[in-house]
């Protein structure tokens, strides 16, 4: 018996340890990453990742998010409608796997699983959607960074133990799990409550008494976070008694000082800085109506010298809590709020000496067009054999860090292929991941030394069409002799924005370069010319001629509005970019909304859907001389003035003239019939060529299936716009 108790031991202690290297294993197995969840409404450029995995709701199809293209999609889709769209999850939601890529030329609108997608003319980035499954070994983003939203950080400072017999101030540390905190609490009620009042010479760092009212430090931790909004409560609950120690000015007593300690009021009968002061500049609660009543101190006393007194005798601790000197607001000058990308020459034809000459002009043009967040933005592309981005536009704020980030810059050397830098701007600049703002007009600015060694044409149509002013600078044009080695006749004409002098700049000589500073910032910044950031989505003024005609009928004029409405999300609405107008008419005509009404597209959309059903008769030819009257004759010179009437009979009056007089005026006419329209009054109506402008329908509920083709039309016939 005695020899079996050490084998029976041994197994004991074998089945124990190997019990816990089996519990160890379980408890260290790495668990799987969360899966980041989508709104319905987000967009993919929305999101800064090139690639991530993502989890949609349920009932995305019911929010009507758009979504553009086929298998492909534009940026500015909905991620979980394009999902359904493409069948990679039903309107029961689902994890899906987004990779963004370069944009297409055109993307053709379907429809497919319950999703409408649109078309689209041209975008400047697209994305794909698989199904939702982690490939082996690779890792996604478990957090998604928006781009148009700031980022916050959430600072927590917390106070940690009790040391000895005071209580000490710690630096914030991690907050401690749930069990710990209720730990602490059941410590913290078993400590009994000081009820000593403060002495006339408190010690600095004496935090053993309390005040009624105020949170305890000590054992049970605090948020200091809440104890800061709520402080102007508790300091009504000090006592203040005069401090017979050395005083020093501090007019933010009642910010902060530890527990225990008598306020001294750097003002008599003060307690919070004058309301000359603005509270935004250093303190975190809300104004207190008792600020008013404060007089001002002398004119020789600032507050920044006060915040230097004061951080004298303080703990490190207790500086970190002192509000800091107020940060400089956004710079830049707002009145030249545009995203420029400048293309200098890096081939080497130039040599260093003009390298140097052209990295000093982009530096003075940074400082005099004033770069900063709340003006224009300036990024550096440099051409050569292949373009390459120097940087974007979110990467320097400030002229002073642009002219240093120009300096660092190195010659690529190789040719001048503009056309090549020209179609990578279209597809790799303006993005959102790059710092596009999207209200601001997009400008490229071409440095250019004598002239390009590829084709600009084409490469430039493409930039143009995708909202991008182009202007040349040219140093050193070709002379007679030289031209015979361009490739392309009159190449700045081809290239340019307009053809009218305002964006091309040839220069003379490279030494001549610095006297184009002023001329082109001016050009740079005078939005008003900026007219190829007008795009077809952004740049109408609209107007929707309803029929309300008692033949129509209730449901089939809320299917009317439905395709009015759907017609009107495709489109950039605001004060300065598309504005939607609309009148119903009968024997008479009602005006619903003007194009001044509404500057947003949840207002118009809005307006729409509160439209009321009018019944009546049919007279379409004075709703369009009203139409001229009471809309158009508001509309701005900078506006394409587009008109789309819908009906579903004949008029009982003349539609030929009215539709003839308002098409001279410059105005775009589209007619769509239903049912019993008549063919040849909807070809009068409609401007030329009659096929692209009017349609005809012989159901209410199949409405639908014209909106691509006239967002299609629309952006045809802005591109094909004369140039000059």
């Amino acid at each position: 018996m005695r020899g079996l108790v050490p084998t029976s031991l041994f197994v004991a202690v074998f089945l124990s340890c190997h019990s816990e290297t089996k519990h160890s294993h379980q408890k260290s197995k790495r668990p799987d990453r969360a899966v980041p969840s989508l709104a319905c409404d987000i967009r993919a450029g929305k999101i800064s990742h090139t690639e991530f995995i993502a989890r949609c709701p349920a009932n995305c199809t019911q929010t009507k998010q758009p979504v553009y293209g086929t298998d492909v999609y534009a940026s500015i889709s909905s991620v979980c409608n394009a999902a359904i769209h493409g069948g990679i999850i039903t309107d029961a939601g689902g994890k899906v796997i987004v990779r963004k890529m370069v944009g297409q030329d055109f993307y053709k609108g379907s429809f497919s699983n319950g999703v409408r997608s649109l078309s689209l003319p041209k975008w400047r980035e697209s994305f794909t959607i698989t199904a939702g499954k982690s490939k082996k070994g690779v890792l996604y983003p478990h957090t998604l960074h928006y781009i148009s939203a700031h980022s916050t950080a959430v600072k927590t400072a917390q106070v940690l133990k009790n040391q000895s017999k005071g209580h000490q101030l710690t630096t914030a540390q991690p907050m401690r799990t749930s069990a710990a905190l209720s730990s602490t609490a059941s410590e913290s009620s078993t400590t009994p409550t000081s009820t000593n009042t403060p002495t006339s010479k408190p010690r600095l760092m004496d935090h053993r008494h309390r005040v009624a009212g105020m949170p305890q430090v000590g054992a049970q931790r605090i948020d200091l976070d809440q104890v800061l909004r709520d402080f102007p409560t508790y300091t009504h609950k000090f006592s203040v008694q005069p401090n017979e120690g050395v005083h020093r000015p501090d007019p933010r007593a009642t910010f902060w000082r530890p527990l225990g300690t008598a306020h001294v009021s750097a003002f008599p009968g003060r307690d919070r800085p004058p309301a000359a002061y603005p509270h935004s500049d250093w303190q975190a609660w809300s104004r207190q109506t008792s600020d008013a009543i404060h007089p001002v101190p002398e004119s020789s006393y600032t507050w920044k010298g006060a915040r230097m007194l004061e951080r004298d005798g303080f703990t490190e601790q207790q500086q970190a809590l002192l509000p800091k000197d107020p940060e400089p607001g956004p710079s830049g000058d707002p009145n030249c709020k545009v995203d420029i990308a400048f293309l200098m020459d890096g081939s080497w034809s130039i040599g260093r000496r003009r390298f140097r000459i052209q990295k000093d002009f982009l530096a003075k043009v940074a400082e005099t067009i004033d770069v900063g967040a709340s003006g224009p933005l300036m990024g550096i592309i440099q051409f050569g054999d292949n373009p390459e981005t120097e940087f974007d536009l979110k990467a320097y704020t400030s002229s002073r860090d642009l002219s240093a980030a120009i300096e660092n810059i190195s010659q690529k050397g190789g040719a001048s292929n503009v056309g090549k830098a020209l179609s990578y701007l279209s597809g790799h600049f303006f993005t959102d991941a790059g710092g596009n703002r999207g209200r601001a007009p997009n400008v490229a600015v071409v440095l250019l030394d004598g002239w390009p060694t590829d084709k600009v044409e084409e490469a430039s149509r493409q930039a143009r069409e995708s909202g991008i002013n182009i202007f040349f600078v040219t140093i050193e044009s070709p002379t007679e002799y030289e031209k015979e080695n361009v490739l392309e006749a009159n190449f700045m004409d081809k290239a340019v924005c307009r053809t009218n002098s305002f964006f091309s700049l040839p220069i003379f000589s490279w030494f001549d370069l610095g006297d184009a500073v002023q001329p082109l910032a001016r050009r740079l910044c005078d939005t008003d010319q900026l007219v190829c950031s007008k795009t077809c989505l952004n740049a109408n003024d609209i107007a929707f001629i309803i029929d309300g005609s008692s033949s129509i009928g209730t449901g089939n004029f809320r299917t009317m509005l439905q395709f009015v409405a759907n017609v009107t999300r495709e489109f950039e609405i605001s004060d300065t970019d598309t504005r939607v107008g609309a009148v119903q008419y009968t024997y008479e005509q009602r005006l619903e909304f003007s194009f001044r009404q509404h500057s947003t597209k949840p207002a118009v959309l809005a307006a729409i859907e509160g439209i009321s059903y009018w019944s009546g008769g049919t007279s379409t030819g004075a709703a369009i001389a009203y139409a001229a009257e009471q809309l158009f004759s508001q509309s701005k010179p900078s506006k394409r003035k587009v008109m789309i009437v819908i009906t579903d009979g004949r008029s009982y009056d003349d539609v030929r003239a009215p539709a003839l007089a308002i098409q001279r005026q410059g105005v775009i006419a589209y007619s769509i019939g239903i049912a019993w329209a008549v063919q040849e009054e909807l070809e009068y109506i409609a401007s030329d060529p009659d096929m692209e402008h009017s349609f005809f329908v012989d159901d209410f509920d199949n409405l639908h299936k014209f909106v691509p083709k006239i967002i299609s039309n629309i952006c045809q016939e802005f591109n094909q716009q004369p140039r000059n």
